[in-house]
């Protein structure tokens, strides 16, 4: 299992993400995005309006360099984040056959090959930092 079922749980949760991807001039691009976990290929799906022409669609067709982040604040007292940060590659996909995005069309798929998680599942060791066993 690529993530924990708690950390699943969170991403079903969530609606909102930011993906962050690299411009050709070497900067980097941080845009938020709507989002949908993909059970079946236990990817992350973005999709939305739009994409194909987008800078962030164009910048993982050319490297697929990305790193995306879902967190919230549960409480402001006491103080209580939740976030998961997922970097690896994506893919830029202009007809998909098997997405899971809210909305339809073009969408970009991250593939995790490391996250960081705290406070979705406290208290477990499959969680925190760690690196995705090769597929």
């Amino acid at each position: 299992m690529i993530f924990t079922e708690r950390e699943i749980a969170y991403l079903d949760d969530q609606r909102i993400g930011r993906l962050a991807t690299l411009q050709p001039n070497g900067t980097l691009q941080v845009s938020p995005v709507g989002f949908r976990y993909n059970r079946e290929l236990r990817a992350i799906d973005i999709g939305g309006g739009g994409m194909a022409a987008s800078r962030k669609f164009r910048n993982v067709l050319a490297n697929g360099k990305v790193a995306f982040v879902v967190d919230d604040v549960l409480s402001a007292d006491p103080w209580q984040v939740r976030c998961l940060e997922i970097r690896g590659w994506g893919e830029a996909i202009a007809e998909p056959a098997d997405s899971v995005a809210p909305t339809p069309g073009p969408i970009i798929r991250v593939h995790p090959k490391r996250i960081i998680s705290f406070g979705v599942d406290p208290g477990n060791p499959a969680a925190g930092k760690r690196d995705v066993p090769s597929r």
